[in-house]
């Protein structure tokens, strides 16, 4: 029963919605569950395993090699036996051989006369041309070598070297994209914490609205009993209450919405947040400054190295390639048999030069030193870009912050009158469809407040997500 109770409270909590989540909890959560930021630390990790692959070049290669043959082919057997340095004049087929010469020596009776036949043509052309059995059918042989085999580049031309500085300047890149989808998913996040503050507010700011749109509704149906007001005024009020209702259902159904997708990029369900400060400040520093902190340019600066780089990579095509290598093992017909006996070793260099090659080398230097100068135009269009967009959002941000003053100094103007036209209403000085008009401008105005506030904020995020802050 205990354990009954302890897995089905882990199971609550392990389902329960998170509550009362401030901002900074909420950015905490972005960079643990968020699959996105997961997924560019990933591909940030796989760039620095490329630079230490493209840097283990630099230290060649060491092999072991183990081989286990059998084999009644002539060639083979003969090397298998040179090998393992068992090779012997039988297997050079000298028995044969011998055994045309033992014939000739004893059909003959004196030196003379074995020499007579030894010189002879015929007899000669007829001992060389003898096929060796041993030679040509030996018997089926095993053979085990082992070699250990040592290559290593010498000069490459700076090829090498250069894959090495490219490889890790495109890490720093790999980190400077990790840092853009964080920076991303950090203003998403801002940005959706503020539609719910934002909309909340306007939540709140509705009921109000409903709460007097309910008095309004009273007051002219007890003016109908007295017979001061018409049913047709009755109906004006319920109607624009149902209004009402309906911009505070549909924005109660937009902060669902928001939570939803505050929910997915906090990878965990959210049911409620703590207010955050309204008053956001703007980065107040100078354009050229920002400009050079920002991740797009890093990145095309970036860019600019690594094209002239791969200038200097293109260029190793010029240049002869020297490498050394180094092999040492031993061989036998029995497995590890008297290994170091029969050992042997090799050491040698290579040089390798492409004297012609059509011009592709210099079409490859040519084509590189172009990409070099696209991206330094490049840098130069961002740049300015770049420069343009922080200028755009700064303007947006100030236009937003004169727009609120004025449009907040409206909603209270707005609000007075409303108030002002009710207690006309009510002393039969103003019709109703008068004050209902009031009431819809104190509401679009409401919802213009709130939508600049809202912008404004957006903007100051959209340009702090520009900036690499490290």
């Amino acid at each position: 029963m205990k354990r009954f109770v302890i897995v089905a409270m882990a199971a609550t909590l392990s389902f329960a919605s998170l509550q009362n989540l401030s901002l900074k909890e909420a950015i905490d959560l972005v960079k643990k569950n968020n699959s996105e930021i997961k997924i560019a630390k990933l591909k940030e990790r796989i760039a620095k395993f490329q630079t230490k692959i493209a840097k283990s070049y630099n230290f060649g290669e060491l092999g072991l090699t183990f081989n286990a043959l059998r084999s009644n082919d002539a060639g083979n057997v003969f090397g298998f036996k040179l090998k393992s340095r068992e090779a012997t004049f039988r297997d050079f087929g000298f028995a044969d051989f011998l055994g045309g010469v033992g014939y000739v020596l004893q059909n003959s009776p004196d030196y003379n006369t074995f020499k007579s036949y030894m010189t002879n043509p015929q007899m000669a052309n007829q001992l060389l041309s003898t096929a060796p059995r041993d030679l040509n059918y030996p018997k089926a042989r095993n053979h085990f070598q082992t070699t250990l085999t040592y290559k290593v580049p010498l000069f490459t031309g700076f090829k090498l070297s250069m894959y090495g500085k490219i490889s890790k300047a495109m890490e720093k890149m790999s980190h400077l994209d990790a840092k853009k989808v964080l920076n991303e998913k950090i203003y998403q996040t801002k940005k959706t914490f503020f539609d719910i503050a934002l909309v909340e507010e306007y939540i709140a700011n509705l009921k109000i609205l409903k709460s007097h749109m309910d008095k309004l509704e009273d007051i002219v149906k007890s003016f109908k009993e007295e017979g001061y007001a018409k049913e047709t005024d009755v109906l004006e009020v319920e109607a624009k209450k149902y209004e009402v209702l309906s911009y505070l259902n549909q924005a109660k159904l937009n902060r669902d919405l928001a939570y939803e997708y505050l929910s997915f990029l906090v990878g965990e369900d959210v049911e409620s947040i703590q207010k955050p400060q309204m008053q956001v400040k703007m980065i107040d520093t100078d354009t050229k400054k920002l400009v050079n902190k920002t991740i797009d340019l890093k990145k095309v600066r970036l860019a600019q190295n690594i094209t002239q780089m791969n200038v200097k990579l293109q260029k190793s095509g010029f240049y002869p390639m020297v490498g050394a290598f180094g092999e040492y093992g031993s061989a036998d017909n029995k497995l590890f048999n008297q290994f170091f006996d029969k050992d042997f070793y090799t050491v040698g260099a290579q040089l390798k030069w492409n004297i012609f090659s059509g011009g592709k080398t210099s079409a490859e230097v040519q084509k590189a030193k172009i990409e070099h100068l696209k991206v330094n135009e490049q840098y130069a269009l961002a740049k300015k870009g770049l420069a343009l967009k922080i200028n755009q959002l700064k303007t947006a941000i100030k236009s937003k912050k004169y727009d609120i003053k004025a449009l907040e100094a409206k909603y209270n103007l707005d609000k007075k009158i409303y108030e002002m036209y009710e207690a006309k209403y009510k002393e039969g000085l103003e019709k109703i469809s008068d004050v209902l008009i009031k009431h819809s401008q104190q509401i679009q105005t409401l919802l213009k407040l709130l939508k600049a506030k809202n912008e404004r904020i957006q903007k100051i995020f959209e340009l702090e997500s520009l900036i690499d802050k490290e």
